[in-house]
C-alpha cells in the first residue's frame, strides 16, 4: 500500500478539512477492518470515501464487486490511476447526496468506511433507515458518536441516534484507534463500528414515520417528562398524549431517555390509534 501522506505530497495535496479528511496509514488497520466488513457481507460492496485507497485495497482483497465513492477531485483522480485498484469501480459523488437506493435495487449489498466525523451521523442514519437498507455496515466514527449508535435504555448517551440504527440492526464496538493512526492527527480517538441488518425489527410498529416522529420528540427536550417534551415536538394536546402514554403501560413523568424500543413501539402505536 502507498502511504497516504506520500501519495498528497506527490502531488501537492493537502488534506482538506472542509472535507473532514483525515486518512488511515495503517495498512494492518486497513486489512482488520476489511474482514470484519467482509466476512459476512454480500458480494456487493460499497465504500464510502475512498480517500487515497488505503482500506479500498484490502476491501478489493476480500470483495469481489466493490465500488467505492469520492467526493474529492483530485483523489478521484488519484485512484483512478492506481494500477492496484483497476479492478473497483470508482464514482465521483458526494456520500450525502449518493442514490443509495439505486444502488441498493440491483440487489443485497453492504458497506464500509472511513466516515468524515461531520457527516458520519446523517450518512448512517440515512442507510439504517433505508427501505432496501445495506446488510451490514462496517463503518468509522469518532468514539463518542459511536457510543451513542451502541447506547442503552437509561445511560447518559442513548437517545434517539440509538433506536434509530438499533431498531432494525445490531450494533458492536469493534476496536478504536488513536489519532496516530491517521494524517492528519484527528483530536479524538475513531472507533469502528459493525451494523448488521437484523431479520426482523425489533418490535413491530403500525406507523414507521410516525414512530420515528415519536422517539425525536422524546428527546426533543431531554430534561423534561415524555408527557411534556412530547406535547411540546408534536402539538397533540396534553390529554391524548398522556392517555396514550398510560395505554403504554407507562407513567406521565418517566424521561424519554428510560424507555427501550419496544416501550416506544407500543407508545407510538397507542397514539397512532388516538390520532384517528
Amino acid at each position: 500500500m502507498t502511504h497516504a501522506r506520500a501519495q498528497l505530497d506527490a502531488r501537492g495535496l493537502t488534506p482538506k478539512k472542509s472535507l473532514g479528511q483525515n486518512f488511515l496509514m495503517d495498512a494492518g488497520v486497513c486489512a482488520r477492518i476489511a474482514r470484519v466488513a467482509c466476512a459476512t457481507a454480500p458480494t456487493r460492496m460499497l465504500e464510502i470515501g475512498a480517500g487515497t485507497g488505503a482500506l479500498t485495497i484490502a476491501l478489493a482483497a476480500l470483495c469481489s464487486d466493490l465500488t467505492a465513492i469520492e467526493i474529492d477531485d483530485h483523489l478521484i483522480s488519484l485512484l483512478r490511476e492506481r494500477e492496484d485498484l483497476a479492478n473497483v469501480h470508482f464514482v465521483h459523488a458526494d456520500a450525502l447526496t449518493f442514490d443509495y437506493a439505486a444502488f441498493a435495487a440491483s440487489g443485497p449489498w453492504s458497506v464500509a468506511g472511513n466516515l468524515p466525523y461531520n457527516i458520519a451521523t446523517p450518512i448512517v442514519t440515512r442507510l439504517v433507515e433505508m427501505d432496501d437498507a445495506p446488510e451490514t455496515l462496517v463503518v468509522m466514527v469518532q468514539r463518542d458518536v459511536a457510543d451513542r449508535f451502541a447506547a442503552k435504555p437509561g445511560t447518559p448517551m442513548y437517545g434517539s441516534l440509538s433506536i434509530a440504527v438499533q431498531y432494525s440492526f445490531d450494533v458492536e464496538r469493534v476496536f478504536t484507534l488513536g489519532p496516530n493512526a491517521f494524517f492528519p492527527r484527528p483530536k479524538i480517538d475513531s472507533t469502528i463500528v459493525a451494523f448488521r441488518k437484523r431479520a426482523q425489527p425489533v418490535a413491530p410498529v403500525r406507523d414507521i414515520t410516525l414512530f420515528r416522529q415519536v422517539v425525536r420528540a422524546a428527546f426533543a427536550y431531554r430534561r423534561k417528562t415524555l408527557a411534556n417534551s412530547l406535547h411540546l415536538a408534536l402539538g397533540h394536546s396534553r390529554e391524548l398524549i398522556t392517555a396514550a402514554i398510560r395505554q403504554s403501560a407507562l407513567s406521565p413523568e418517566i424521561r424519554g431517555e428510560q424507555l427501550d424500543i419496544a416501550a416506544f413501539a407500543r407508545l407510538a402505536d397507542n397514539l397512532a390509534a388516538a390520532s384517528i
